[in-house]
């Protein structure tokens, strides 16, 4: 075969074949694709905790000084009257201060351990307002500044006149009158708030706990008659040579009204059952039991006695009208679980309020 005769035959390549990702391929990328979604959710997740426990945090704190603001509050305004009278030199001739908590001031202030009972509050696990317990819980007293000037006081017929027929008192409201050398606390058995100038404070009242006496002198004496004392005058006119009948002889005399608090842990009665800080409020005749703040589980207080050098429990409190201080602990927790441990955020707060009518 001559070689000028071959033609010249194009070479034809062999087509391409595509190649898919192998097993080993496939499975690295997917590892590496979940490592990246992980993380995301990781993050997510982690983001979300952060987010929640802060949430939580806040709660608490906000909780927390709700509650001492409103609690400092009444221990700082306790023990004190409208005319700077001590309040151990108080003749308190309400009936019945055994047993109804409202009536026995005990000096304006009175603190329970946790195993104490307190008249008128039960123990409880679940019903709504009980007390918890081995929580500590505290009373208090105090009165109102918008007390009004006594113009005339009678003893012989309980009748006090007031210097405003706008007075607020009301039939069964609790007062306390005082002046510069004693205050009295009783139960106002008639009372016409915008109609009459005039209140009574004898017994028979119809309205719980009632006078023991209408005498509201020193020292209190239990009978109809009682220690006779007038209000306005220069030591009660029971002094023969410092008569009334000389207005240089007239003292400034208050009445206003008192108000009795009760601060306490107690159960929410939700589902489920968490304690709380509740105060329990009397003014006059009309009694108030408020959920403060939720997720307090326990209280402590101690207590500070003047000259003292250290703070004591209820139990070694040796005067009570002697306690300048207060010092108050809280362990709160809240209502997520978001902690790390599977628990809620629990956290511990204490504040001292001092007893302001006691600084001196």
């Amino acid at each position: 075969m001559r070689l000028d005769t071959l033609e010249c035959i194009p070479r034809v390549r062999a087509p391409f074949t595509q190649r898919g990702f192998s097993l080993i391929e496939l499975m690295i990328a997917m590892v590496l694709g979940l490592i990246v979604s992980g993380a995301a959710v990781a993050l997510f997740f982690s983001n979300s905790r952060t987010y929640a426990s802060t949430e939580s945090l806040g709660r608490i704190q906000e909780n927390a000084r709700t509650a001492f603001e409103l609690m400092a509050r009444d221990v700082r305004e306790s023990a004190g009257n409208a005319c700077g009278t001590v309040m151990n030199n108080t003749a308190n001739v309400l009936d019945d201060q055994a047993t109804t908590w409202f009536a026995n001031f005990n000096g304006g202030i009175r603190g329970y351990g946790g195993t104490t009972p307190m008249v008128g509050l039960d123990f409880g696990t679940s019903v709504r307002g009980t007390r918890v317990s081995g929580t500590d819980a505290l009373d208090l007293s105090s009165v109102f500044s918008d007390g009004v000037t006594i113009e005339d006081h009678n003893p012989t017929s309980a009748s006090i006149k007031l210097n405003t027929v706008n007075h607020g008192m009301a039939d069964g409201d609790i007062a306390m009158a005082c002046d510069a050398d004693h205050a009295a606390i009783f139960q106002i058995v008639g009372a016409q708030s915008g109609i009459n100038v005039n209140i009574v404070h004898g017994t028979g009242n119809s309205v719980s706990p009632g006078n023991c006496s209408k005498g509201l002198g020193l020292p209190v004496v239990c009978n109809p008659v009682g220690s006779s004392y007038q209000f306005g005058c220069a030591f009660g006119n029971n002094v023969a040579s410092v008569p009334c009948t000389d207005p240089a002889n007239r003292w400034t005399a208050i009445l206003a009204k008192l108000r009795a608090s009760r601060w306490y842990i107690g159960n929410d009665g939700g589902t489920p059952n968490r304690s709380s800080l509740f105060q329990m409020v009397r003014i006059g005749s009309v009694e108030t039991a408020i959920e403060v703040a939720d997720g307090v589980n326990n209280m402590t207080l101690s207590y500070l006695e003047r000259d003292a050098t250290d703070y004591v429990d209820a139990a070694l409190v040796a005067d009570w009208t002697n306690v300048v201080a207060v010092r108050i602990e809280l362990e709160m927790e809240g209502q997520d679980i978001v902690g790390t441990d599977g628990q809620a955020l629990a956290r511990n707060f204490d504040h001292t309020v001092t007893i302001r009518n006691r600084a001196q």
